[in-house]
């Protein structure tokens, strides 16, 4: 079978990304771009098909209530350090950031 010019052979083990997948250039406009507000339709963060997350329905539940809360009881909620030197989790199949230290 041939992917993306790729050749697979039979029996051959092969690894997907599913982060760099919602980095595809081809598929979302600026995906290295952090936006909160993006339409972001086709995404793969919640996985698919019969390996789609269990937990995903809470876990939008959470953006759309529980980050609008926290926000609006801390309305100067921020950042303690740019963003560029937040450290990522990156080795483990859940991708984010280690800790997000924040001010107020």
């Amino acid at each position: 079978m041939e992917v993306g010019g790729e050749l697979i052979a039979r029996g051959q083990t092969v690894e997907l990304l599913v982060g760099a997948a919602n980095h595809d250039p081809g598929r979302f406009e600026r995906p290295g771009e952090f936006d909160i507000t993006r339409s972001a339709q086709g995404h793969l963060s919640f996985g698919h098909g019969i390996h789609q997350c269990l937990g995903q329905q809470l876990a939008r539940v959470e953006l759309r209530v529980a980050l609008p809360a926290v926000f609006a009881r801390f309305p100067n909620l921020r950042l303690a350090a740019p963003l560029q030197e937040i450290p990522m989790q990156d080795d483990s199949p859940l991708y984010g950031p280690k800790s997000v230290p924040v001010e107020w």
